[in-house]
């Protein structure tokens, strides 16, 4: 027999060519597949070098603009900048520059390069003190019966009045029967508020939430001047003071006065007790204000108080160090101020309202009364407590 044959030679070749062809496409596609995944993945990891660059170019901005707050007086005729610092272990760079002045803002533009690619973020930074809020403590907030939450001197644009706790705890925030808040009230980070806010009797206008992050609280530092004064021993007659000074104590019998008038600072090492209508009382002039560093409690007894004549809140400021554990006030008089003691326990037990705000370590409103918060607070200067630069109005490229 004969062996069988193809009756087309040739016709293998064509064949092994087409899938030769085919295999090349193939290899060709994948080369090329790979070759842009390749590119993908490099710009991604330039874009986000980029990024990070630029983050950290915001973070160093605003660090070194607050560490330039605490240098005074405040000179702002030389900012700080940044051209082209690496990113640690990158070879990322980054940039920043900041203009404006104290009065009117600052903007900040931050470039983040990373081979071709570039990230660029603008915001402004705006001063911010501990007056931020109504009501805030690092631990719990009580308030008792029929007492009114609200607030005045604000603006069409400030969002809601805030009380608020870094308590995580069940009923950390207590609001007792027919309270009302006109505003958000605000729990622990990683807090539920259903569990934190007691609330079944009472009425929240706003909304309940909790913060991203705990609220740091940091301590008050006496100014270095009133450290290095003198101390004048203990205040316990009638008296009127026009300068700052530095006092061991100040205690007051029944019915004598301080009279606060011009712009005075006192630092007490020790405590403050005002025995019946005994009063630190400022006077009802443009320059009278009263700040006040104190180590030790305070104590107002029955219609002991402190009388600030202005009815401006931001005229009197009550700084608690970390010494200072309780400020009582027990008056039937309305208070005009701002206390911030961030290791006290802040009672308010009369049935007179409060003008200003209070942040401490717990809070306690006694007795129907209203607690009007004083939103001018938050216009915060270069030379108030625990000021510092906050990023605002955030703008990304």
């Amino acid at each position: 027999m004969k062996p069988l044959q193809l009756k087309k030679p040739g016709f293998a070749i064509p064949l092994a060519m087409l899938a030769v062809v085919i295999l090349s496409v193939i290899g060709v596609g994948l080369l090329s597949l790979g070759m842009h995944g390749r590119l993908f993945a490099v710009r991604t990891a330039s874009d986000i070098a980029a990024r990070c660059a630029a983050d950290a170019a915001l973070t160093k901005a605003v660090f070194e603009m607050n560490e330039k707050l605490k240098v005074t007086p405040w000179d702002d005729s030389t900012l700080p900048q940044a051209t082209d610092e690496m990113l640690p272990n990158s070879d990322a760079t980054f940039s920043y520059t900041i203009t404006g002045d104290i009065d009117n803002g600052f903007t900040v533009e931050c470039i983040g390069k990373s081979g071709l690619a570039e990230k660029r973020i603008t915001f402004t930074l705006q001063l911010q003190g501990p007056f931020e809020t109504a009501i805030f403590a690092d631990t719990t907030i009580d308030l008792k019966n029929r007492t009114i939450v609200d607030w005045y001197n604000y603006g069409e644009n400030e969002g809601n009045l805030q009380i608020g706790t870094n308590s995580t705890e069940p009923a950390g925030i207590d609001l007792k029967n027919g309270v009302t808040v006109n505003g958000d009230v605000v729990v622990g980070a990683g807090g539920d508020p259903d569990v934190v806010i007691n609330a079944t009797w009472a009425t929240i206008t706003g909304e309940t939430y909790a913060l991203a992050q705990k609220y740091e609280l940091p301590p008050i530092t006496v100014p270095q001047y009133l450290q290095e004064l003198p101390s004048q021993g203990t205040i316990d007659e009638s008296t009127t003071i026009t300068t700052s000074g530095k006092y061991k104590s100040i205690k007051l019998k029944k019915g004598k006065i301080i009279t606060i008038d011009g712009p005075v600072t006192l630092y007490i090492i020790g405590d403050i007790k005002l025995d019946n209508s005994a009063e630190l009382q400022v006077v009802d002039d443009d320059d009278a204000s009263l700040i006040l560093y104190l180590g030790g409690k305070f104590e107002g007894k029955h219609r002991g108080s402190i009388n600030n004549r202005t009815e401006d809140a931001k005229k009197v400021k009550i700084y608690g160090l970390d010494s200072c554990h309780s400020i009582r006030f027990k008056n039937n008089s309305n208070f005009y101020g701002a206390i911030y003691a961030p290791n006290a326990d802040v009672e308010m037990m009369n049935s007179a309202d409060l003008f200003g705000a209070v942040v401490a370590r717990s809070f306690v409103q006694k007795n129907s009364a209203t607690f009007n918060y004083d939103a001018s607070l938050r216009d915060a200067s270069e030379n108030d407590e625990n000021v510092r630069f906050v990023v605002k109005q955030w703008q990304e490229q």
